[in-house]
């Protein structure tokens, strides 16, 4: 890798020097509103070719974050969505259990409860406690 990188470094130090001595000639460039002074043409090649490049980077370095703060967004909206499905499931088994009948109601019937209920009021205050006399 450090040595791919040391050739393209060699190639462009070639290519600009290579520039440089073919267009040699002065030219004067007009910045719309200023006058730069004359300079060589194989410089100003270079200049304008670093200043693409720079440019170009930044855009591209610009542009990636835009994307990727697209995709970041798209990942926690589908994350988003699974755990809203999730809670929604919870919340329905929970409904579930809290409508679904208790053991004794299951094996006694619906009167299971009443009965105790009523057996409960006639107990002395001597005898062990039961679930229903520390319920009241």
């Amino acid at each position: 890798m450090r040595f791919l990188l040391f050739v393209l470094l060699f190639l462009s130090f070639a290519y600009s020097l290579g520039l440089v001595l073919a267009n040699n000639t002065d030219v004067g460039v007009n910045l719309l509103f200023s006058q730069a002074p004359t300079m060589n043409l194989g410089l100003l090649l270079i200049l304008c070719l670093m200043l693409g490049i720079v440019i170009g980077i930044l855009l591209a370095l610009l542009i990636f974050r835009v994307l990727q703060n697209k995709w970041e967004i798209s990942r926690l909206q589908k994350a988003n969505a699974n755990l809203q499905e999730q809670l929604t499931q919870a919340n329905i088994v929970i409904d579930r259990q809290a409508n679904s009948p208790t053991v004794e109601e299951a094996v006694y019937g619906a009167t299971a409860a009443n009965v105790q209920d009523a057996t409960a009021d006639h107990l002395d205050e001597g005898t062990s406690l039961t679930k229903q006399k520390r319920d009241y």
